[in-house]
Formats: structure tokens, sequence, C-alpha cells
């Protein structure tokens, strides 16, 4: 049993050995294409966050750019926005302001201011503050007396002593308010006098550092003064702005200004870099740093609506910032893109791969079955064969006595009767009988032993022509029906076990025979030489043929063709013997022609001839 089914394993364990490395390549392959289909998003959102990013940057720059002018502006200009600006130069940070007042609760600027006004209305000596006064009592006086002409000369040299003789800003600012307040004339104010709320004083009044407007100088010099004296200098410029006309909303907008104060730059800070999501920097030379304030949301929408209207994002699709560290420079700014598309991308294709694999295991697993079905299905067989091979040699073998007995006895009646009409055919008739049945028996162990592999061929050179004559008296003994056997072999030779070769032709002859409606039966045997390469032998019959979709049918065992007509008995196994023994001998036989008119066999021998 293990021998037969040694083949059958071994077939089967390559084959599930191939289909092991198969599902296994097909795992891979699936593996590999999970593997790719994550790449296409992954380069899909790559794609799509260094387009974002690199927009980001463009519209970071620009904006520095653009905002360049009202920088410069506001950093000459106190009264100019300077809210989310930022300027390094030579180490100190002009932007944003320091917009901190002095600490402390001292009022030196009040204090002065009130002194200065007390000695205006006794007129007493003011020590260093006499000049001024004096000058400014002057103007006074020509203004009472409506000297049009003195005043302005008079207001000129004030001025020009003013800017000749500078004090600290804690001292000229409440001198200045006060000169303001007492030479003001609504409407006809004297020019130079106005002048010093916002403009300051012409160029050409000297090296006056701080005649740029009361204004300007009061927000500039902040920082000197105590917020108590911040508000009360800052309460009487509004209140001279008002009354003479002049804007002040700048004014206040600046006073209420809340600066970022001091921003500390990272070191070696040489390219633009975005700090805290908050400011963007840029090095313009080796000098100076500018920067903004932004707000990396609000830009980041037209970014996101403009790869809407391109349709490179949906509409439910998002962008952020993806910052790793505080201080962020901007060759290494990220935008992070955030589409539901993806995500159910990403879960379609892990859910594509878990169902491949699960069928790669599920083929795996019916492979093991299939395995193991095959191989319980072969051993059974196996089984079955070996146990009707050992009924039809017990049976075959069981017959040969009971036979020998019949034929002796119908030849021994056949030589007693033989002067009775009435009887003198039935000895022949059971011979016959008996021969029949002993050939069907010869065809049964044959079979048998050839199919289990027990025939031990002893071949000889054998000459055709020895082979094919014996059929006449065989075919004589075995129908009732004339046979004309024509042969045309030649000197053909074959090496073949005799005793094989005609058994075949005897079951030709009588298959010939049985399916046969003609009288005589014609058989022809022939023989086609091809030197170097065997012999052809033709083994014709004008039988009643058979279909060609039937002509390979008939070597199966144990099959009998269906025709019209009387049944004809039979085994099946007659065709399926000569089979054996051609292919027993490394030949083959095959159905050449198959017609109404007759059957043609083809028995190609490969081996040598003569």
């Amino acid at each position: 049993m293990l021998r037969r089914l040694l083949p059958t394993l071994v077939a089967l364990g390559c084959g599930l050995l191939a289909l092991g490395w198969g599902l296994f390549s097909l795992q891979r392959i699936f593996g590999q294409e999970r593997e790719d289909a994550h790449a296409q998003v992954r380069s899909r959102r790559e794609a799509l966050e260094h387009a974002a990013s690199e927009s980001l940057r463009q519209s970071l720059a620009r904006q520095l750019e653009e905002t360049i002018p009202a920088l410069h502006e506001a950093v000459g200009d106190p009264l100019a926005p300077a809210e989310g600006f930022y300027l390094l130069f030579r180490n100190y940070q002009f932007l944003p302001r320091i917009t901190r007042p002095s600490a402390g609760y001292r009022t030196p600027a009040k204090d002065a201011y009130l002194v200065l006004e007390a000695h205006l209305a006794d007129g007493s000596p003011a020590g260093k503050w006499e000049q001024r006064l004096a000058r400014l009592r002057a103007v006074e006086a020509a203004l009472a007396a409506r000297n049009t002409r003195g005043v302005g000369r008079l207001v000129e040299d004030l001025l020009r002593y003013h800017a000749a003789n500078p004090l600290p800003a804690v001292q000229e600012l409440p001198f200045l308010v006060l000169t303001l307040e007492r030479l003001q004339r609504g409407k006809d104010t004297e020019p130079l006098v106005r002048a010093l709320l916002r403009e300051g004083l012409p160029e050409d009044f000297g090296g006056f550092a701080r005649a740029s407007g009361l204004q300007r100088d009061l927000l500039r010099e902040r920082s000197r003064f105590t917020q108590s004296d911040f508000d009360f200098l800052h309460e009487h410029i509004v209140r001279l702005s008002t009354t003479l006309g002049e804007p002040t909303r700048d004014f206040l907008d600046r006073a209420g200004e809340v600066g970022a104060g001091m921003l500390v730059m990272p070191d070696g800070l040489v390219e633009p870099t975005l700090i805290g999501e908050q400011w963007y920097v840029e090095p313009k030379n080796e000098e100076a740093v500018y920067g903004i304030a932004v707000d990396v949301v609000a830009l980041l929408r037209p970014i996101a609506d403009d790869l809407r209207a391109r349709r490179l994002l949906d509409t439910d699709g998002t962008l952020s910032l993806k910052t790793e560290r505080p201080v962020q420079p901007m060759r290494t700014l990220r935008v992070r893109a955030e589409m539901p598309q993806w995500a159910r991308a990403e879960a379609d294709i892990e859910a594509r791969y878990g169902l491949k694999t699960v069928l790669v295991a599920v083929c795996g697993a019916l492979a093991m079955a299939i395995f193991a079905l095959s191989v319980v299905s072969q051993q059974r067989k196996y089984r079955f064969l070996e146990l009707k091979s050992d009924f039809v040699a017990t049976v075959s073998h069981e017959l040969r006595t009971p036979l020998a007995s019949i034929r002796l006895l119908g030849e021994t009646l056949e030589r007693k009767l033989a002067h009775t009409p009435e009887v003198r055919d039935y000895p022949a008739r059971i011979v016959q009988a008996a021969d029949g049945l002993h050939f069907l028996v010869e065809n049964i162990l044959s079979f048998n032993r050839i199919d289990k592999g027990r025939w031990k061929l002893r071949t000889s050179r054998v000459r055709l022509e020895e082979l094919v004559n014996p059929l006449r008296d065989d075919l004589a003994s075995a129908t009732t029906v004339p046979v004309d056997l024509v042969t045309d072999v030649g000197d053909a030779e074959l090496e073949a076990d005799p005793s094989l070769l005609r058994l075949l032709f005897a079951n030709l002859g009588r298959n010939a025979c049985a399916y046969n409606r003609r009288s005589p039966v014609r058989i022809s045997v022939s023989a086609q030489t091809i030197p170097g390469h065997g012999c052809t032998v033709l083994f014709r019959d004008n039988g009643v043929g058979m279909p060609e979709d039937e002509w390979e049918n008939v070597f199966q065992d144990f099959y009998r063709l269906t025709q019209p007509g009387p049944e004809v008995h039979g085994s099946g196994l007659g065709l399926a013997l000569c089979r054996k023994i051609m292919r027993l001998h490394g030949g083959d036989i095959q159905v050449a022609t198959s017609s109404p008119e007759g059957t043609t066999f083809a028995l190609t021998f490969h081996e040598s001839y003569r």
C-alpha cells in the first residue's frame, strides 16, 4: 500500500509545497500592493503639504516685504502705527516700542509745570528758567498789546533760545505745554506756536533734538516719565490739540498702544524664522532683523481656498501648521493637510489587505484539506483496486479448473456422439463456449498481472508473420461466421513477448467478429516500416465502426460501446488490455480511422525491428 501511495504522496507534497510558495509569494505581492497604496496616499499628502508649505513661506515673505515701508515709517514717526512690527538694528530694538513708563510715583514734570506757572503768575525770579520766562512774558505782552509784527519776532526769539538751550525731557515738555497754553489764541495762534503741538520747529532753528512736536515728543520719551507725569502731560496735550483743531486720533491710539516690549531673538539667527507661531522674522543684512506679528491660521485660509479652487483639497479638508519647536526655521516649516478622503482610503487599503490575507489563509487551509482528502481517497482507491484485483485473480484462477474439465468432457462427447445427428453439434458448442470463457479468463488474468506490475516480459526476436497467422485458427474456433484474414507484413520482426502480442491480436480479431454484421468477416494486417523510427502495424476490419468521440474512450478499463442491434457480450477489457500490452512494449495503439465500413487500428512499435 505504502509503495503505491508513495508517488501520490510525493506528487501531492510537491504540489502542496508549490501551492504554499505561490500563496506566500501572493501574500508578499498583496503586502507590496498595500505598501504601494499607502505610499501613493502619502505621496499625495506630501505633495499637497509641500505646496501649502511653500505658499505659506511665500505669503509670509510677501507680507513682510509689503510691511517694510510702514515699519520704517513707524521707526521715524512715533505717531505711526507700530503694533505687530519688529526691528532690531545693531542689537538695538526699535520696534516694538517700549511703552512701559518709568518706575515710581514721583511727578517731576508736573512739579516743573506748577513751578513755572507760579513764577509766571507772581513775576518772581525763576533761576535757570528766567531767560525763557522773560521771553515768554514779552510775547504775552505783545499779544496783549496786539502788536502783530512784534509777536512773530518775539515768538521766534523765544523758540530759537529754546532750541539752542535744550533741557531734559521732564523739564522741556512741561515748559512747552505751558508755553502753548499761554500763547495759543485758537485759530489765530501763531504758526510757530501751533507747530510746537504736532509738526515741530523748522530745521533752521538749530539742534533741538526734540523739536518734532509735543505729541511725538511725549510718545518718544514715554519711558522717561512716570505714569502720573505721562497722564498729566497727555491730558494737557489732548486739550490743547482739541482747542487748536489738531488731529488727536493717532496720538490717542499710540498712547493707548500696548507694546510687546523687548523680544528675545534666538542666537545665530541667519534665516527666515517663525517664532512661537506669532512672529515672522527675517534677517535682511548683518545689522538688521525685520519682523511682523502673524496670524498663521488666517494666512492658511486663502491657501486652502486656492487649493480647493484647484481641486487639490476637498471642501472638508483642513490645513494647519505642524511645528515641532517654538523657533521654527522657514526651511523646515511644514503645513499639515488633513482630508477625510485620505483616512477612508487608508481604511479601504487595510480592509482590502485584510480580505486578501483571509482569502490566502482560506486557500492554504483548503489546500491542506484537499491534500488530506486526496491521501485518504487514494488510500481507499488503492485498497479497492487491491481488493478488486485479488477478487478477479481468485475468481479467474478458480475458473480455470472447471473450464479445463468442461472442455475435456466436451471433446470426449464430440468424439462419441459424432454419428448422432441430433446432438453432434452440442459438444462443439460446449467447446466453443469453454474456449470463449477461457479467453475471457486469460484476458482478466493478464490484465490484472500487467495492471499490478507483476508481468515480466519475456522478449525475443519474432517475425510478425508468425504472430498473425495463428489468428486464423483462433478465430475459426471462436465464431461461426467465416473469417477472411489477409496479411501483408513482409519480413518485419519485432523484439517482443510473443504470448502477449498473440493475445493482443486475438482481442482485436474477436472484436472484429463480435462487432460485425457482414459475412465473411474481413481482416487485413499490414506493416509499415520507417528505418530508424520503428514499425507501424495497421489492423483493419469491416465491422460496424464507432463514433469519433468514442475513439479514445474504448481503451478505458471496463468501457463498452452501446451499439444498435443485438447485444454483444464482453467484459470491456479487450482494448484496455491491448493498450497496456503496447505500452508495456514501449509503443501505443490508436484508432486510425473508423466508419460504418470498418475500423483501422494503428499499432506503433518504437523498439528495433528488422
